[in-house]
């Protein structure tokens, strides 16, 4: 919008609003057309769109177009945008310049989110120089400040002396203050206040400014300087009933409701009566802070100051009763509306109705909606029942709902005396139907109490009821079956929810979908997954990690990797979890080297491999044996700047004390150290291990220790590697003082470990406690002939024990007992052969 021309006028020319006839000259006769009658042509040109204008008119007019008429106008067409239309097209006619009434009529019409418009044409009339009063200036800075441009009602006050002619008075300074009151800019205020001290001097400060500066404190949320402002306006006996209104709201929006109370009782001792504005606001604090009692108090108040309270004052109150519990005052409340003609609308009903249902009271919601409901429409009043509805389902009653909505559906509305929630009849009198709302709640209930054959049966009822249902019951029906491998009921309903129209969601389709995993049915995946991809849905990554562990727990790592392949051609990229539990099928397979093959793969075209998948390549190779293939994907990981995690440090020290390089590990644990990365009891186990594997049991034991020392309590197969590695290094001793403490603590040896101990014990000379043990492991019963090993250790015990005159004893009671016979009999045949 181009404002090019601004005429300087003097301060005796026209008023902003003026009283003009509409008494229209003949028609064409433009030339001696009086102010009132060319304002007159120009609304009628400019009401009308602008492809029905007539040009040659708007030109006649143009010639003897005023500031006056221009004023006129603007004020009295239909809308802002005509307003500006005329505004843009008066500023282009030759000899007219516009005055700053036209202008102030102009900027009063445009609404606060058009501001941009506003900041512009203020930004090219100080440009144009247009010559203002104090008044026309004020007028402007108001309108600024009402549109929030502050800063624009700044930059237009400082430049008025030198741009606009008009130098600032205290009338202007006032108006400064107001727009920069209602932005809250309570320092830019306190500048201004004080410039307009040294300008106009102390006693141009009024009441005026002063309520500024407090609105503007209060708009700031800054409780010191409105006190302080409000201070000051007592002192110069300038407090009014707006200023405590003033001051009570805002203490009330900051949650300081006393203070607003206290300035009440204020008002009150000097005369002034609160306004009903005051009173609720003080209601409505006080019922935010759960203060019920107090807003009751400024209730009781409105009403001896004749004040009439409407549904809106009430509905606060008896909502705020309601979540404190108070139902019996609401009640009452509730009751003493109505006695004051106030009808309830649904919404307060709906409150009401879920307070009753919140604390079980059951009982009561019908007689209660029967009561109440009779005034609202069928669709409000199933609103109601929806409420009661979703109680009982939130109070473990979905069965109730369910006989409830099942009655409303043939239209008997009642519960049977058979459920928990007793006999009480909700017949409202009136036929309600239930809504796609009531079966949806429903529904939902019997799913969380896995009710999923009445949830079916529902929806049937609902079909047939002409009832479209929501997305989230069926979402959660069909999550529930194929929770459940009732995948093929999953599948009817969502065919039902297509034929509905009811768009089915992405967790729609990954409901089914994980139940097809759990299936391990990747053909059916796939089907899936290329509808899914039709609709512009993705397969969770979840689902699609289950699908390759469940083929790769059953072997068919094969299918698994055809499935991961199909689903690239098909666009969706599985995650580098998903590829992991391959890799992690094929290492357990024993195919590392494939897996391998995949990590190669997925590095050069999809991912950077995270720390989990090195950490099972490493594993797979480690289990293999391949103990150096293991440690150059530990260095490749570190060399991509990956984090080694506790896995994979565990995973190297086994790997490097399975090869002998017993050092390396022992590094590895202080790196661990080093990086505060706490050492497990499985990292102790394996480096405990490889210690007595190397023959240095010393530190093995000082390992031991250590580990207790650092707070990691040894467990049983931490026990087991400790005995027996100090039996191979021959600290038989020793590792008998462990078994005893591993025995104290309730931790046992597995069985092969305990013959093997035996035979050590007595290879050493204590045959008395091996053949303690031994008899204990007879006892249990916990050998199996069919194990080679470990019969051919309970013979060699046997053995070894007979010739020993202080054990040989116990060896024939074993004997005749039967335990051993068939030991013997193993043994007896191997000797033969």
């Amino acid at each position: 919008m181009a404002l090019r021309r601004l005429a300087r006028v003097p301060a005796s020319s026209s008023s902003f609003l003026r009283s003009l006839s509409a008494v229209a000259p003949p028609s064409g006769d433009t030339s001696s057309a009086s102010p009132s009658n060319l304002a007159h042509h120009l609304l009628d040109e400019f009401a009308r769109p602008r492809a029905s204008r007539d040009a040659d008119r708007l030109r006649g007019l143009a010639a003897h177009l005023t500031a006056p008429a221009v004023e006129s106008v603007l004020v009295r067409l239909p809308s802002w945008r005509h307003a500006l239309d005329f505004f843009s097209w008066a500023d282009e006619q030759p000899g007219f310049r516009h005055s700053c009434y036209s202008l102030n009529a102009m900027a009063s019409r445009l609404p606060r989110h058009q501001s941009a418009h506003l900041e512009r044409l203020v930004t090219k009339a100080l440009a144009a120089g247009c010559s203002m009063t104090p008044g026309a200036l004020g007028f402007l800075l108001r309108c600024l400040g009402a549109a929030g441009l502050p800063d624009t009602a700044s930059l237009v006050f400082d430049g008025a002396r030198t741009h606009l002619g008009c130098a600032p008075n205290s009338y202007t300074f006032n108006c400064l203050l107001d727009s920069l009151a209602k932005a809250g800019r309570a320092d830019d205020a306190e500048t201004r206040l004080q410039e307009m001290v040294a300008t106009c001097g102390e006693g141009s400060v009024d009441k005026y400014t002063l309520t500024s500066l407090l609105q503007c404190y209060c708009n700031a949320g800054r409780p010191d300087g409105a006190n302080g402002v409000f201070e000051r306006m007592s002192q110069r006996g300038w407090v009014d009933e707006r200023v405590i209104t003033m001051l009570a709201v805002a203490f009330s929006k900051w949650g300081k409701v006393d203070g607003a109370v206290e300035l009440l009782g204020r008002m009150e001792a000097l005369g002034m009566r609160p306004s009903e504005k005051t009173l609720s606001v003080l209601v409505h604090g006080f019922v935010k802070q759960r203060r019920v009692d107090k807003a009751i108090e400024m209730f009781d108040k409105m009403a001896t100051y004749g004040f009439v309270a409407d549904l809106s004052m009430y509905s606060v109150l008896i909502e705020g009763l309601c979540k404190d519990k108070e139902i019996g005052k609401a009640v009452k409340l509730f009751e003493d509306m109505k006695s004051s003609e106030v009808a309830p609308d649904v919404r307060l009903l709906k409150k009401m109705v879920e307070a009753f249902c919140h604390e079980g009271d059951f009982a009561i919601v019908g007689p209660f909606i029967n009561e109440n409901a009779a005034q609202l429409k069928p669709g409000s009043v199933i609103a109601l029942y929806n409420v009661v509805l979703e109680g009982l389902v939130n109070h473990g009653q979905a069965e109730a709902a369910y006989q409830l909505l099942t009655s409303m559906i043939c239209g008997v509305q009642e519960i049977s005396e058979g459920l928990t929630v007793g006999a009480h009849v909700v017949d409202t009198g009136q036929d309600v139907k239930p809504n796609s709302d009531s079966f949806n709640i429903v529904v939902c209930g019997l799913c969380k109490v896995k009710k999923l054959d009445d949830a079916l049966a529902l929806i049937k009822d609902m079909v047939s009821f002409g009832c479209k249902g929501k997305l989230l019951m069926f979402n959660d029906l069909i999550y529930e079956l194929c929770n459940l491998d009732r995948l093929d009921e999953g599948y009817e309903l969502l065919n039902q929810m297509k034929d509905l129209r009811v768009i089915p969601s992405e967790f729609t389709y990954n409901s089914l979908f994980y139940g097809i995993c759990r299936r391990k049915d990747p053909n059916g995946a796939l089907d899936l997954l290329r509808e899914m991809r039709t609709n512009g849905h993705k397969p969770w990554v979840k689902n699609c990690t289950e699908m390759v562990q469940q083929l790769c727990f059953s072997g068919r790592i094969t299918e698994a990797l055809e499935f991961l392949e199909e689903m690239l051609k098909m666009g969706f990229l599985p995650d580098i979890v998903t590829y992991s539990a391959a890799m992690n099928g094929l290492c357990k397979a024993g195919e590392v080297d494939n897996a391998l093959g995949i990590f190669r793969d997925i590095s050069a075209k999809y991912y950077l491999p995270d720390v989990v998948a090195h950490n099972i390549l490493i594993n797979g190779f480690r289990i293999s044996g391949k103990l150096n293939e293991a440690q150059e994907i530990m260095e490749e990981m570190l060399e991509k700047g990956l984090f080694p995690s506790i896995v994979t440090y565990n995973l190297m020290i086994d790997v490097w004390c399975k090869s002998g390089n017993i050092e390396k590990a022992v590094d590895c644990l202080n790196k661990m150290v080093d990086e505060e990365e706490s050492p497990t009891v499985v990292t102790y186990t394996s480096l405990i291990d490889g210690l007595c594997t190397a023959g240095r049991p010393d530190e093995a034991i000082g390992l031991w220790h250590k580990m207790s020392d650092k707070g990691c309590a040894p467990n049983k197969i931490a026990y087991s590697a400790f005995v027996n590695g100090l039996c191979k290094c021959g600290r038989v001793e020793t590792a008998l003082t462990y078994y005893d403490e591993m025995m104290t603590k309730g931790f046992e040896l597995d069985t092969f470990s305990s013959l093997y101990f035996i035979n050590v014990l007595i290879s050493n000379g204590n045959a008395t406690k091996g053949c303690d043990l031994l008899k204990e492991i007879l006892q249990k019963d916990m050998t199996h002939s069919d194990d080679l090993k470990m019969v051919g250790l309970v013979n060699k015990a046997v053995e070894e024990l007979s010739k020993d005159g202080r054990t040989s004893p116990d060896i024939s009671i074993l004997v005749e007992k039967g335990l051993i016979s068939r030991a013997q009999i193993m043994h007896k045949k191997d000797g033969n052969n």
